[in-house]
């Protein structure tokens, strides 16, 4: 379930070359024909200059503006709407949006048109994956720590899948239009098998009693090691609260994981201000055709990807420092370091800023750690919130952190248009 709740974001931050090509109206690729308003006026007599659409921040920022405003909405509607109800629709919602991108590939299309319709793509499938996380959240907030650290461990997953999905599409020997459309029907089948598999969640076989499914909360560290449960899915609160008693609830909680609900916005802030809008234009110091087919893919992405998963995964061994530690925060906003880290490595034409980090291997030494403690810090944010409530109120601390969470990415979105053209 948690890989199934970031395949929208990696897929799409991952094929971003795919979408430059297609705003670029590439006459050979995809179906498509020359374009006139894909590009501006000639301006050295012979060549037309491309319009720039600023793909990948514009990408970033519609992403994460609908999962800032509808986590909120979903940290109110949990309450109100079965968890059954809000996760199938949303899966399905998502699995229908994905379809719609994988036959665009194949639909010759205006660069103006096609920016327009992805862009309102990428806002309906982050509407609905916010409403999904939210509920995932929500739901792994009231069992023990470990399912938050497994959890999010999937997450991590969501974004090697997308990479080597994307990896294999350079590496087929099919044409450009056929690699695109083998690579936007992979997630449409493991985001139906994330379908199924909550669909088989309910039919576990558990150890659960009458008077635990009538419980709202599973208080974590209740179940005996190894115990065997299932989550009432379909449970729905016996009394409706008003809007007063849950906004009360909700600052309550606030103020009980603000530490957390903090770093959690720094540490996811300063990683969307330079990833990917600023990552995918480091160049490769070697000028070399062949590897520049991979290199953004490799460098790039799956090194990011496998380091935020073993950053994640390493939470389930070691979470140091503890939940109340004052060097906690600290060890957050040191990461700050990594923006002008990465904006000095090198990229084509530059203006303001000089290249201290030209080689490839710098370029992956930084993104190395970056990742890790991207992944490190988030998982054990998620994973110390629900520990600082009452057992009552864990699903609330979980839908509450999924908002900060949001609400660091859209900060490091609306930022990194401004990092962008720093370069």
């Amino acid at each position: 379930m948690g890989l199934g709740t970031l395949l929208p974001w990696n897929f799409f931050i991952t094929a971003t070359e795919y979408f430059d090509d297609r705003l670029k109206g590439t006459p050979s690729s995809y179906g498509t024909t020359p374009v006139a308003n894909g590009t501006t006026p000639v301006t050295n007599g012979t060549t037309p200059v491309t319009k720039d659409y600023e793909f990948a921040s514009f990408m970033t920022l519609l992403a994460q503006l609908p999962l800032l405003l509808f986590t909120l909405a979903n940290s109110f509607l949990y309450q109100r709407i079965r968890e059954k109800v809000r996760i199938a629709v949303s899966l399905v919602s998502i699995l229908c949006l994905f379809l719609l991108t994988a036959i665009m590939v194949k639909v010759p299309m205006q660069p103006d048109s096609f920016f327009s319709i992805t862009m309102a793509t990428i806002w309906f499938i982050n509407s609905f994956g916010a409403v999904l996380q939210g509920s995932l959240f929500g739901l792994v907030g009231m069992l023990p720590p470990k399912y938050s650290t497994l959890f999010m461990s999937g997450q991590g997953l969501a974004g090697i899948f997308a990479a080597l999905a994307s990896l294999l599409s350079i590496l087929s020997k099919t044409d450009k239009a056929s690699a695109a459309l083998g690579y936007f029907i992979t997630p449409c089948v493991a985001t139906l098998l994330t379908l199924l598999s909550y669909l088989l969640l309910p039919h576990l076989v558990s150890g659960y009693t009458d008077h635990d499914k009538r419980e709202r909360v599973i208080c974590p560290g209740s179940l005996q090691k190894g115990a065997v449960f299932r989550i009432p899915l379909s449970f729905q609160s016996p009394f409706k609260s008003t809007f007063s008693q849950t906004f009360l609830s909700h600052f309550v909680t606030v103020v009980q994981v603000w530490v957390m609900a903090l770093c959690v916005t720094c540490v996811l802030a300063v990683t969307l201000s330079v990833f990917p809008a600023v990552t995918v234009k480091v160049k490769s110091v070697y000028g070399n055709k062949e590897w520049d087919r991979y290199f953004l893919c490799v460098c790039c992405f799956i090194v990011f990807n496998v380091m935020d998963l073993i950053g994640r995964s390493v939470t389930s061994m070691v979470q140091w420092p503890s939940k109340r530690s004052r060097l906690f925060p600290v060890l957050v906003v040191s990461r700050v370091v990594f923006i002008p880290l990465i904006m000095l490595c090198k990229t084509d034409n530059r203006q303001y800023l000089p290249v201290l980090f030209s080689h490839d291997i710098a370029f992956v030494a930084i993104m190395t750690l970056f990742a890790v403690s991207n992944g490190y810090l988030i998982c054990l944010c998620m994973s110390y919130a629900p520990q600082l409530v009452r057992s009552k109120d864990c699903e609330t601390a979980g839908a509450l952190m999924t908002f900060f969470l949001a609400l660091g990415l859209s900060l490091g979105a609306a930022l990194s248009f401004l990092l962008r053209n720093l370069l």
